[in-house]
């Protein structure tokens, strides 16, 4: 498994085909990290809004910090984890 220096957090809606883009991604390229579904879990819908300004996913929380788009965080996830 590839690991990362950052804090990382993605934050997806269940049947998002945005989102199982990017978890596709990570599963072909075995990278794991925390994954909260704001659907299944109000809390992590409180932190998205609350944190990000917004209701949109997926979400890449990267030292707290929100990044949006599909193609923005798997960019992101290529480069960390290559």
């Amino acid at each position: 498994m590839a690991t990362s220096e950052k804090d990382l957090v993605l934050y997806v809606k269940n049947l998002c085909p945005y989102c199982r883009k990017v978890t596709t991604f990570m599963k072909q390229h075995d990278i794991e990290i925390p994954i909260k579904d704001v659907y299944d879990d109000v809390d992590a819908m409180v932190e998205l809004v609350t944190v990000g300004g917004k209701n949109q996913a997926p979400c890449l929380f990267i030292d707290g910090k929100p990044l949006y788009e599909s193609d923005d965080i798997i960019a992101f996830l290529e480069k960390e984890f290559a």
